[in-house]
């Protein structure tokens, strides 16, 4: 954003924490008034059909704290003039991606990989490429945003070189991670694990009286950052600070059975369970995992009987 963002308008699609973020920066710290923040609930998209693609469109392709991603790239206008700066993280390597529709994507290690989250991987179109070359931005930009050396893109950053000093732990970690999605057959084989993954978690919502889909829209809805809220009657009576504690005892019993760690949802979510399905985790797995939940949540509920 601080080296492509200025030129023209800039419209932000906001659903979840990130893009929330991402439109407090483009506002108040690169005070670009010709921008549009577009904005959705947690639990649902924005209007898509309501963006002007003659500025430039930054949105999470999947988000990862709402359980909310864009279902496809039909929306994206082929003919835009403005850029598509798409945050991939929680959606590359476990759904498809239309490469002709995204200009700059943006990725860590960190989510579909398993891998470290501190390191970051961008991916940028002939076309922001071109911006790179053509505008300078008025604002001054720290070291580990600059992508143009004395007026050229810096071609040796995407040939290998980084801008910064990585562990060389961390990258032979995402190393072995890319090498063993080779080995289980490559992307195709990681969306089916993935989509497989949702299917099984969806079948157990389906028949689970107390919990449901943040994201009622089954074509918005991630595959791999799944978003749950409890739907017990005795929960809902509840004030939010009580249901945010029995979400943290619910997590604190699974993980002292070593059963599922950190599916507590996102802080600035609604409360509720996040559960990963993306490629890395197997199936059957997944499938130990539901009879632990209904227990889990059985426990936390003694109280309200």
């Amino acid at each position: 954003m601080w080296s492509l963002l200025g030129a023209r308008g800039v419209e932000v699609l906001a659903w979840e924490s990130f893009g929330y973020r991402w439109a407090l920066d483009i506002q108040n710290q690169l005070k670009l008034r010709n921008s549009r923040v577009i904005r959705a609930e947690y639990g649902e998209l924005p209007n898509l059909s309501n963006v002007d693609f003659t500025s430039d469109v930054i949105f999470t392709w999947n988000g990862t704290t709402s359980g909310v991603r864009v279902p496809d790239g039909e929306w994206i206008s082929a003919d835009r003039t403005g850029l598509t700066i798409v945050d991939a993280t929680s959606a590359l390597f476990s759904m498809y991606l239309p490469w002709d529709k995204i200009d700059v994507a943006t990725w860590s290690w960190q989510k579909a990989l398993g891998g470290e989250a501190a390191h970051g991987m961008i991916a940028l179109s002939p076309r922001a490429l071109e911006r790179l070359k053509i505008y300078v931005p008025p604002w001054p930009l720290p070291r580990l945003f600059c992508l143009i050396n004395d007026g050229k893109i810096n071609e040796k950053i995407f040939e290998g070189e980084t801008i910064n000093t990585p562990s060389m732990l961390a990258v032979e970690d995402v190393l072995d991670a890319l090498n063993w999605a080779k080995r289980v057959g490559g992307l195709q084989s990681l969306v089916s694990r993935t989509n497989q993954n949702a299917q099984a978690l969806k079948k157990w919502v389906n028949r689970t009286p107390w919990i449901k889909y943040l994201c009622a829209d089954n074509q918005a809805r991630s595959p791999t950052s799944v978003v749950l809220v409890i739907i017990d009657p005795r929960y809902l009576r509840l004030n939010e600070t009580v249901q945010r504690s029995l979400i943290k005892r619910l997590s604190e019993i699974l993980a002292s059975e070593n059963v599922a760690f950190d599916i507590m949802s996102h802080r600035h979510a609604p409360p509720g369970l996040r559960i990963w399905c993306g490629s890395t985790i197997d199936v059957e797995n997944l499938k130990i995992l539901f009879p632990w939940l209904d227990w889990a949540f059985s426990e936390i509920m003694k109280p309200y009987q």
